[in-house]
């Protein structure tokens, strides 16, 4: 008698637990993770507050380099808006014809302001301002040329625009030459690049030292922790249970140093805000100094978890897989 082939026996169906079971059990162990690893922080107050201060100075430096720039750029009205040029004009122009040109160069879209200067106001500014009035005064003529001053819109200062716009002012009539300090505006852009290249390059550097020191923190912290890494991967603890807390500490201390950084920044602020207005007010300012505001701040503590997960990840990743149970 023929037997039925047997059938291979499947597993039972509903043995799994269901989908908000398994994402409550994974939202536990993350919140146990997350304190577990601030508990570690709490009871080693000692080296995580040194951690957390070189932590915090390397991210203070770049931060308050970044807020000097920001404030010498608006104590000094925007130096990038600096360019003025000086259009000289025939003698034979009258007052009248140079406020009509003052007027057409005003009309131009690259011109903000356009100030015509009349001999006679060209020769009462320079005797208030160079001292040599008596000096004037045995001159038979007036030697100085009519002009005018024209200051170009923001988005035609730089040297190529400001360039363009003196030969085209060089080109209406009466006007004999379109004067700019080009040099002075090139300078004062390449000082305004290199410096914040320089602030660009000094935080990269200690964003790498950041890593550094959560990475070397993380890492004797897993050297410490040896033994019970070996017991749980015995008893069947996964890569990503080990290394969830580690994580954590790397983001905790990327947040406090974050936090800590963000202090040091505004300390310095209000000790410096005082003096600093009280220069201001010697030539006629109220100039005070700008914070990092909301988005700054944001910013600043954004990168600072950022680089603590790094670190963390690193460590982590390498020293990790090193550790098997014998």
């Amino acid at each position: 008698m023929s037997r039925a082939p047997a059938r291979k026996a499947r597993p039972a169906r509903g043995n799994a637990p269901p989908i908000h079971t398994r994402f409550q059990a994974w939202g536990v162990n993350h919140a146990q993770a997350l304190v577990f690893s601030l508990g570690r922080l709490y009871r080693n107050p000692f080296g995580a507050a040194l951690t957390l201060a070189v932590i915090a100075i390397a991210l203070a430096l770049p931060s308050g380099l970044w807020l000097a720039l920001k404030n010498l750029q608006a104590a000094s009205g925007d130096w990038d808006h600096g360019a003025q040029l000086s259009v000289f004009v025939a003698d034979s122009v009258t007052d009248s014809a140079l406020a009509q040109l003052a007027g057409r160069i005003q009309a131009l879209e690259a011109v903000e302001r356009a100030q015509p200067l009349t001999r006679e106001d060209a020769l009462a500014e320079f005797r208030a301002l160079s001292g040599f009035g008596e000096a004037l005064d045995l001159l038979d003529h007036n030697p100085l040329p009519a002009l005018v001053l024209v200051t170009p819109v923001p988005a035609h200062q730089g040297p190529a625009e400001v360039q363009a716009l003196a030969r085209q002012l060089e080109a209406l009539e009466g006007v004999t030459q379109a004067q700019v300090d080009m040099q002075w505006v090139q300078r004062l852009q390449a000082l305004l690049e290199m410096t914040r290249r320089g602030v660009v390059l000094v935080a990269i550097l200690l964003g790498l030292g950041v890593l550094l020191v959560v990475g070397n923190t993380i890492r004797l912290d897993i050297l410490n922790r040896r033994r019970e890494i070996e017991v749980a991967k015995l008893v069947g603890a996964t890569n990503g249970f080990i290394r969830r807390p580690f994580l954590y500490g790397g983001l905790w201390l990327g947040l406090f140093g974050g936090l800590l950084a963000l202090f040091i920044v505004g300390l310095a602020l209000v000790l410096l805000n005082g003096p600093v207005q009280q220069l201001a007010a010697l030539y006629g300012s109220d100039f005070r100094l700008q914070g990092p505001g909301f988005s700054g701040a944001l910013g600043l503590l954004g990168t600072a978890v950022a680089l603590g997960l790094g670190g963390s990840w690193i460590a982590v990743g390498r020293h990790l897989r090193e550790i098997e149970p014998q």
